[in-house]
C-alpha cells in the first residue's frame, strides 16, 4: 500500500496527492498535522528516506526560526521538535513498501510508484 503524508495547506503536497491519484494506485492518506507521526513512525520513515533527521525539517518555518535555529540538537531532539511541532516535516512524503520519498518536486514520487 502506498502512503503520503499530506498536508492540504500545501500547494506541493496537493500536486502529489493528485498524482497518486492519476495513478491509478491505492493509496492511503495520512494528514499527519492531525495524526502526527509517534517517535518510531519518524524514525522509520527517516530511515525509508536514508536521510538524517534534520533533512526532514522545515527550516523556514518561523518555530523553527524562533525555537531551534543555531543550536547543537541531536536526532532525537529533532525528532522530538518534528512530533511537538508537525509543521516542521517536509512534505509530501510519500512511501510504496520499503522506497520512499520526499515529493519536492512532486514528479519525484513517480520514481516509486
Amino acid at each position: 500500500m502506498i502512503t503520503i503524508y499530506h498536508n492540504n495547506r500545501c500547494r506541493k503536497s496537493r500536486e502529489g496527492l493528485e498524482i497518486l491519484k492519476n495513478s491509478g494506485k491505492e493509496f492511503e492518506v495520512v494528514t499527519y498535522l492531525e495524526d502526527i507521526p509517534s517517535k518510531e513512525e519518524l524514525e522509520k520513515i527517516i530511515s525509508l528516506l536514508d536521510i538524517q533527521p534534520i533533512e526532514l525539517v522545515r527550516k523556514n518555518e518561523a518555530i523553527w526560526k524562533s525555537d531551534y535555529k543555531g543550536k547543537e540538537l541531536t536526532n532525537d531532539e529533532i525528532i522530538t521538535a518534528m512530533i511537538e511541532n508537525p509543521k516542521l516535516i517536509e512534505r509530501p512524503i510519500v512511501i510504496n513498501k520499503q522506497k520512499a520519498v520526499i515529493g519536492r518536486p512532486p514528479e519525484t514520487i513517480l520514481n516509486i510508484i
